[in-house]
């Protein structure tokens, strides 16, 4: 089935984003566990993880619809120089993550694409739980204090 050019323009974008996102991940988890955090490590590689399962999905659908993935492509990457710092730019890269998969689903709706749509819905909602996460640890930051905080990691 042949897709439209304009779905996949945005499928490889989104790909770009996940593939982005799981290396500022996989950075971010190592860093922890070089500190000592071995529970953030274990938090933000699972999110590592849910990314690739998402880049996999990505790159089906692309391949589905009868067209190339495009794997080479990267945006910038931001890695925090600490913990609270990690958290903000992945909190920023979860914030535009969403903004582009509803984005997404808007164009999926306009151009009739539903198999694609239902496709991005659920990724969609894998980057609510990640933002929600996030801002979990954020406010637990807030709340106790770095130093407490980074005590029970």
């Amino acid at each position: 089935m042949k897709g439209q050019s304009k779905i996949i323009d945005t499928l490889n974008e989104l790909l770009a984003d996940e593939i982005t996102a799981i290396n500022q991940y996989i950075v971010h988890a190592e860093m922890c566990e070089s500190w000592g955090y071995d529970k953030l490590h274990d938090m933000i590689e699972k999110r590592a993880k849910d990314e690739m399962k998402h880049m996999a999905m990505l790159i089906q659908r692309i391949l589905f619809l009868e067209y190339k993935p495009v794997v080479s492509k990267l945006k910038n990457i931001t890695i925090g120089e600490d913990v609270e710092g990690m958290f903000k730019y992945d909190w920023n890269a979860e914030s535009d993550a969403i903004k582009s998969y509803n984005e997404a689903i808007k164009l999926c709706t306009e151009l009739g694409d539903n198999g694609t749509k239902t496709l991005l819905e659920n990724i969609l909602k894998d980057e609510e739980a990640h933002i929600d996460e996030i801002e979990e640890q954020l406010d637990q930051i807030k709340q106790m204090g770095i130093a407490n905080y980074l005590a029970k990691q």
